[in-house]
């Protein structure tokens, strides 16, 4: 870890870590393998009908009559975790988060950028799906989960009803539909130049449901109620992603209106309060080191704001600094934020501090932390330690992606990578019979590779048991960001 200075001497620790990737010791792990199966993860969690290729062989085609019963077409997305059900919210934020690793770390990602690319895609298809089938309206979810949650069924098996559920100016939804504008725009970054006239699709559309959440306000919270909730509640409310959307906007179109509407509404939308998490819920965070960016390469009027908060949220995370909150970890090093899916908040931190990392390197700035100076370079470092947590590096010696190292996860509460598959089972596994694979204790049959679950506890203690869901179900929020973190540390690293 790089020491923390006095202002007077940040200019030079700043100089020292601009070679950062040439300082950085040698890889404890294989960055790169992780990277790859990081992505493939993805392929696992796809709904609908499977291209040729496929690299997770166990799956099938699923969901093919998705919207059919309203006359839309919304096969395809995302399940979110270890059930059935296509959440809109979450497959959002999942997006986003996968094309902002890929826009800002796709140049580290070698011979997996066409991978990470596809995993893009194939959430930001059905989002514009979602988006443009019926005027005046987005769809955010398929499947009614209470029901999806009474059977333990393969994705290929499943007959609970694939209800369909939407926003619209009278049921609004400013938040999924602001976050899924903030997808689109995302996305529409990473194929500018790969996919001219798609990224000109997604954009369009994803200003089309800007528009739409900002002049229909209200939470999807209160307009599904019991569909979305407890599952998906918008506990943050909706502010901070109107402000997450335009500030996506601004950066995929550099059209100036979204800049203004940043600068206009930014304090009645939450750009003053200090926040410590970042999540599928809440964004505030993501959007102040976002708009840092435009502050510190263009000195944008009005986002100086956004840096100081980045800075605060920063500063909490960093040991040593008076701002350090020493609660924000476990014994072993986790940072440790909830006492489920915890490993979501990890992903994501970890994420900000490299993204942040990079705009204050390319700008010849650091985090100031009251009095003291911390450079680029420790953030990297206090990011590689919880990339090499989740790896291994860790009290239990084990990692805790699916697929990586010799001791993993076994017992995963997921659906699929539970039961036997299509392939070696074809006759089907109904509803309640499927409880016995839940509730069983025999390792997965199959392997969900890449998957990384919701972690240890405040201790650093990790039950692999498919009933202790808060420890041992994956979700794509959770590796979205992870994507972005290894491929930084892959192209940046000697293994």
């Amino acid at each position: 870890m790089e020491p923390k200075t006095s202002s007077g001497a940040g200019l030079w620790v700043l100089a020292a870590a601009a070679a950062l990737h040439l300082l950085l010791p040698a890889a404890a792990f294989n960055y790169a393998d992780a990277l790859a199966k990081s992505i493939i993860f993805f392929e696992g969690q796809r709904s609908g009908k499977l291209p040729p290729g496929n690299r997770m062989p166990w799956r099938g085609d699923s969901g093919l009559r998705d919207g059919a019963q309203h006359g839309v077409d919304l096969v395809g997305g995302y399940y979110d975790a270890g059930d059935n059900v296509k959440f809109g919210l979450p497959m959002a934020f999942t997006t986003t988060m996968l094309a902002w690793s890929v826009a800002d770390f796709g140049k580290f990602m070698g011979a997996e950028l066409p991978h990470a690319r596809a995993a893009v895609r194939w959430g930001a298809d059905y989002l514009l799906k979602a988006a443009t089938a019926t005027p005046g309206t987005l769809y955010v979810q398929v499947a009614d989960p209470n029901q999806d949650h009474r059977c333990w069924e393969r994705p290929e098996d499943m007959d609970t009803p694939r209800s369909v559920y939407a926003v619209t100016k009278d049921k609004p939804g400013s938040d999924v539909a602001a976050e899924t504008a903030a997808a689109l725009a995302a996305s529409a970054v990473v194929f500018r130049r790969a996919d001219p006239a798609y990224s000109s699709r997604l954009l369009h559309a994803a200003m089309r449901v800007f528009d739409f959440a900002d002049r229909h306000r209200g939470s999807y919270s209160d307009s599904l109620s019991a569909a979305v909730c407890p599952f998906y509640c918008s506990y943050s409310g909706y502010h901070d992603e109107l402000l997450w959307a335009a500030a996506w906007l601004h950066r995929a179109s550099n059209n100036a209106s979204f800049m203004s509407y940043v600068q206009v509404n930014g304090l009645q939308l939450g750009a003053g309060d200090d926040d410590f998490s970042f999540s599928w819920d809440d964004k505030r965070v993501g959007t102040k080191v976002l708009l840092a960016k435009g502050f510190l390469r263009k000195k944008m009027q009005g986002l100086q704001l956004y840096k100081a908060h980045a800075d605060s949220y920063i500063c909490s995370l960093v040991p040593g600094t008076s701002s350090f909150q020493s609660g924000q970890y476990t014994p072993g090093g986790l940072i440790y934020k909830e006492g489920a899916s915890n490993m979501q908040y990890v992903t994501t931190a970890t994420f900000l501090l490299l993204a942040y990392a990079k705009y204050l390197r390319s700008s010849g700035a650091a985090v100031a932390c009251g009095g003291e100076v911390v450079a680029p370079g420790e953030l990297v470092a206090l990011a590689r330690r919880q990339v090499d947590y989740i790896l291994g590096k860790n009290p239990a010696g084990m990692s805790y992606m699916v697929g990586f190292g010799a001791r993993y996860p076994r017992r995963l509460h997921h659906r699929g990578a539970s039961m036997p598959s299509v392939r070696d089972h074809p006759a089907r596994i109904g509803c309640d019979e499927g409880f016995r694979y839940l509730h069983g204790g025999e390792p997965d049959h199959n392997v969900l590779v890449g998957a990384v679950v919701g972690g240890p506890d405040a201790r650093d203690k990790f039950a692999d048991d498919r009933d202790s869901y808060g420890q041992s179900e994956p979700a794509t929020y959770i590796n979205a960001p992870l994507v972005g973190a290894l491929a930084f540390f892959a192209g940046n690293v000697k293994h």
